[in-house]
């Protein structure tokens, strides 16, 4: 089965927790999530910045550290921190 099969039995909810557990542990980027999971930029930015701070405010904290050392370090990776 594939990552995009998983993703379909998902609420929103869990959707924005599971992106952001895996945005933490990889320290990927929003366009990194997008491509494992076969779902658009904007809607891992909008889970994981505006859902998830409804959801879990702490998590959120978490995952926009990570976002923000990313956006810090897209000079060095050569394209965009999104």
């Amino acid at each position: 089965m594939g990552v995009l099969q998983k993703m379909i039995g998902f609420s929103i909810e869990e959707r924005a927790i599971l992106l952001a557990h895996y945005i933490i542990d990889s320290k990927d980027t929003v366009r990194g999530a997008a491509k494992k999971y076969g779902i658009s930029k904007s809607t891992v930015h909008k889970d994981v910045s505006e859902r998830l701070l409804r959801i879990n405010p702490a998590l959120a904290s978490e995952v926009r550290l990570v976002l923000d050392e990313n956006k810090a370090e897209r000079h060095i990776r050569g394209r965009s921190s999104n």
